[in-house]
């Protein structure tokens, strides 16, 4: 049985990630940016268009911007480019949210079994801390099958919260899922979304980001227990304020809690969740 290390094991996201630096720290990781399009102009997540770009030209964009999944022929670009490396885990956005997963499958059937395609049912600092706990499995060694293990708890047992300030970006987009039924809701009632079984669902809303956070306490409090194994990631959209206050919300429930990401959301994530989202992720491993 060979043992997976960083040496002989790499790890592909797709930027809905939101990981942009994650070559940077570490050598064994590639991004696969998606496409978001104004008008007639296309760039490529993060590596042609900055988050804060992004948000200072949607606030004035007469259309809200459009996206689209990279081709397969990005992905067999970057899995050529990784050829040193016995193994490839690439993982990436819900299949319910987006096509890359299709994309990166299509590529990979070209490649033999050196490529473990990963729908993760999550996005964004979901994804992120997935692949961050399987870059822990693999600095020490590690298997196929314990990063299945981790693959498969990280999909019931990793939560993430998020709330938006509109549910228009998500409504024009199509992503809206079960959270449509929110939609008209009273003027400051802030909804508060989940990403369950791949989809974005409404658990609840309140009046006010307050009580919303509050609700984000609550149920991190009852979904976790507090400790050196619990890892925790924050995503805003041009919402830095925000996130900060989040952040001193859930580390007063979790003092010991590890705080694995903090990031933006990227062009693509961003045009479906829309300026002033907030969001954490947590997932406790061992």
């Amino acid at each position: 049985m060979t043992t997976l290390t960083r040496d002989n094991t790499a790890v592909v996201l797709d930027s809905t990630a939101d990981f942009p630096d994650a070559q940077i720290r570490f050598s064994n990781m590639r991004v696969v940016p998606l496409y978001v399009r104004f008008g007639e102009e296309s760039f490529r997540d993060y590596v042609e268009l900055a988050p804060r770009d992004f948000y200072k030209r949607l606030r004035t964009a007469p259309e809200l911007p459009t996206t689209s999944q990279p081709t397969p022929q990005d992905f067999l670009t970057v899995y050529h480019a990784l050829a040193g490396y016995e193994r490839i885990y690439s993982l990436h956005i819900s299949s319910r949210l987006s096509g890359t997963f299709e994309s990166a499958s299509l590529a990979a059937a070209e490649e033999g079994d050196r490529i473990r395609i990963v729908d993760t049912e999550s996005v964004s600092i979901g994804i992120g801390m997935l692949a961050l706990a399987i870059q822990d499995l693999l600095e020490r060694g590690t298997t196929d099958e314990e990063i299945e293990a981790v693959i498969v708890s990280h999909r019931e047992r990793a939560g993430i919260l998020f709330t938006v300030d509109t549910l228009e970006f998500l409504a024009k987009g199509g992503r809206i899922g079960r959270a449509r039924a929110l939609m008209g809701s009273l003027l400051n009632v802030k909804p508060i979304l989940a990403i369950e079984d791949g989809e974005v669902v409404p658990v609840g809303r309140v009046r006010g980001r307050a009580k919303a956070f509050a609700e984000f306490r609550r149920r991190l409090e009852a979904a976790t227990t507090d400790g050196p194994g619990l890892g925790i990631g924050f995503a805003h959209a041009d919402a830095e304020d925000a996130v900060e206050q989040l952040r001193e919300i859930v580390l007063a429930a979790r003092p010991q809690a590890e705080v694995k990401l903090v990031t933006t959301l990227g062009a693509v994530v961003g045009t479906h969740a829309g300026p002033g989202t907030v969001g954490c992720c947590w997932f406790q491993g061992s």
